[in-house]
């Protein structure tokens, strides 16, 4: 579930850094901490990779027809000058594909199959599904996704982004224990679903799992956690959720699923900034109303403003 959210985002997850995790008396213990702080680093990679969020320059939307790509003014889907010639070619798009032409003597390569690298001028690219088409030439990649209402969306990215080479990593609360609680699950019918809003006023029902229970700092509070396979992803606010303190929109959290029968726990220290804290070129969902909490969840990843 999450990983269909985030192709129609595309998208993130999970966490980075922190080379001083300092141990507090009533703090979680020193192999928790190391584990966390490699957990979090691995955040660090998901926005820094070579089409992470950091790299996006643009996102367009194309309907049904032909579109010109490239750094002339007059192009449908205009690139910066630095990446693309002024006419790179053109993108027909209609039923579950989208075809990109390129112009005369250009070329670019997929990069998404190891065993599918050869350039080529022309080429129907994947947009269907759940699998996402990336193609590259010099700094340049796109990435083609299509939507379920039928529209392509095409994604710019820059290797060498500034911002990409610049970040200097996600910020972070201090790990504490009392943000890694016990919690209550309690499954949904086969099927339910819950409406989810994105930041661009789009609904979609996605499934639900159930409901957590659990209680920080003497206070009860429940959230509705959707099914990802292995474990639960969870959109959700709270009363830190402002420009000064954490992301306004409300953070992403994963909780892995109890094996053979085990305690279900809930650990906000990995509570995680959505991919448009970083990026205003994707499209990201909201924590639906029951999502917010009224306390203050003052663990996991902080809001240090976005820079785009």
């Amino acid at each position: 579930m999450a990983s269909n959210l985030m192709h129609r985002l595309p998208a993130a997850v999970a966490a980075l850094l922190l080379a001083g995790l300092a141990l507090a008396a009533s703090g979680p213990d020193r192999a928790y901490q190391e584990e966390l702080a490699k957990w979090r680093t691995k955040a660090d990679a998901s926005l820094t990779r070579e089409r992470g969020w950091l790299s996006m320059v643009s996102r367009d939307e194309l309907g049904p027809g032909t579109w010109t790509i490239g750094s002339a003014p007059d192009s449908h889907i205009v690139l910066p000058k630095a990446l693309s010639p002024a006419h790179l070619g053109t993108i027909t798009a209609g039923g579950d594909k989208a075809r990109l032409t390129l112009a005369k003597g250009q070329t670019m390569r997929p990069v998404d199959n190891p065993d599918d690298t050869e350039p080529f001028t022309s080429r129907d690219l994947v947009t269907g599904g759940t699998r996402v088409e990336w193609v590259t030439s010099g700094r340049l990649s796109l990435q083609f996704v299509k939507r379920e209402d039928g529209k392509i969306v095409v994604r710019a990215a820059d290797r060498d982004s500034p911002r990409r080479r610049s970040f200097a990593g996600r910020v972070w609360f201090s790990p504490t224990a009392e943000f890694k609680v016990p919690a209550r699950f309690v499954a949904r019918a086969e099927g339910a679903t819950i409406p989810i809003a994105n930041v661009r006023g789009e609904i979609s029902y996605e499934k639900v799992a159930g409901t957590l229970e659990f209680t920080v700092n003497g206070q009860k509070m429940s959230l509705d956690a959707l099914d990802d396979d292995r474990a639960l992803f969870i959109i959700f606010r709270d009363a830190t959720s402002n420009a000064s303190i954490t992301y306004p929109s409300g953070r992403f959290l994963a909780v892995e699923k109890p094996r053979d029968g085990g305690a279900w726990t809930i650990d906000f220290n990995r509570a995680y900034n959505p991919p448009c804290a970083f990026s205003a070129y994707t499209t990201c969902p909201l924590p639906p109303p029951q999502n917010w909490l009224k306390g203050e969840i003052s663990a996991g990843e902080k809001y240090a403003g976005r820079k785009s």
